[in-house]
């Protein structure tokens, strides 16, 4: 279980093979809690509704972010491919599954750079460890920049994940002091995510005094790589098992992570954690997104070939359409103002953590 290619196959086999099973038992992303006003006269035509939007200073044609999957296996040479192909022709952002694989082993490199192959004019996104880069600092990451041809460099946090691989790490000293140098020294924008147990407010702040550009909450209530690597770990070691079973709903949900995250002025705001169609994509906007990021829906039709990856995203910008039309939303900003109500646990946390909600224009 120790070799890297073996991981991201698993990886892969699992989030597959378990499907709705791989996500969080009880711990939802809590959209359920966001109503968002309907405007029974909206004064605007289907034709008028602009899904446009940017991100680190480019313009896209619509607010989703294809997120970070795998990479480092032969497997994932195909979906990369299909995933940066439906990428440029829709006109979305794109990040690659974490490179060490591609860093460390050279022959594995293409199965990322297949990515800007097949997408020469796509943003495309390189992604590394936090671990990584406070063990390797800025040369590791400017190899995964330039493995990618990268428009920007995401840095993931996984302490659980990692507490619970076999192979994972025990050390998380450092991390804040490499992002912030990385962010110094590095000439593409930094992104710092999490990978599905969400990040506090002052998590964010201190990310955001480090430079960081923009945050990726990657909140509970999608896939749950505790669950994964619990399942990596059955039968073979009853400690980690036993762990993964325990914190198997940790996290902060993606909307209490939204409404955090955009507490911290200057940062942009990417939502991932669950959203599976376009009305939990337009209540994370509403909650202070400005972008949503999807991995999972789209890892099957990316095994299948970029139009099943372009039918998907169609879909939910769709859906994120018909959310704008009927809170009388002309465009993304617009959406972002617009006016909701938070029920039940959403509620009592953002009372609890004195969050501002329903906020003026950000």
């Amino acid at each position: 279980m120790g070799d890297i290619e073996e991981r991201k196959r698993d990886h892969i086999s699992l989030c597959l093979d378990l499907g709705d099973e791989a996500e969080f038992a009880e711990k939802t992303t809590w959209f359920e809690h966001v109503e968002l006003i309907h405007d029974a006269l909206p004064e605007l035509s289907w034709d008028e509704v602009s899904l446009e939007a940017s991100l680190l200073g480019r313009r896209f044609s619509y607010p989703i972010l294809i997120e970070g999957m795998t990479g480092g296996t032969r497997e994932a040479y195909e979906i990369n491919r299909s995933l940066a192909e439906a990428a440029e022709k829709l006109n979305i952002p794109m990040e690659v599954g974490s490179q060490r694989a591609g860093i460390e082993n050279p022959s594995l490199a293409e199965t990322y750079s297949i990515a800007r192959k097949a997408a020469p004019r796509c943003f495309i996104i390189g992604n590394l460890s936090g671990v990584e880069i406070a063990a390797h600092g800025v040369a590791y990451a400017e190899r995964a920049v330039e493995m990618i041809e990268a428009d920007a460099l995401a840095i993931h946090l996984n302490v659980l994940q990692e507490v619970i691989q076999p192979e994972g790490s025990k050390s998380f000293r450092g991390i804040l002091r490499a992002i912030e140098v990385i962010c110094d020294k590095l000439d593409v924008p930094v992104i710092v995510k999490e990978v599905g147990f969400g990040i506090s407010r002052e998590v964010a702040k201190r990310l955001a005094g480090a430079g960081v550009r923009a945050i990726d909450v990657a909140g509970a209530g999608g896939t749950n790589w505790a669950k994964i690597e619990g399942e990596r770990v059955k039968g073979l070691n009853v400690v980690k098992a036993r762990i993964a079973e325990l914190y198997s709903e940790w996290g902060i949900p993606t909307a209490a992570s939204i409404l955090e995250v955009s507490e911290i002025r200057g940062l942009e705001v990417i939502a991932s954690g669950g959203i599976r169609d376009g009305l939990q994509a337009a209540k994370a906007i509403a909650l202070g997104a400005c972008f949503v990021g999807m991995a999972r829906p789209l890892l099957k039709p990316a095994l299948k070939g970029p139009e099943y990856v372009e039918n998907v995203i169609i879909r939910v910008a769709e859906e994120l359409r018909i959310a704008m039309l009927l809170t009388g939303s002309k465009t993304i900003k617009d959406l972002r103002n617009c006016k909701y109500v938070l029920l039940g646990p959403l509620r009592e946390w953002a009372l609890q953590r004195v969050l501002k909600t329903n906020r003026g224009q950000r």
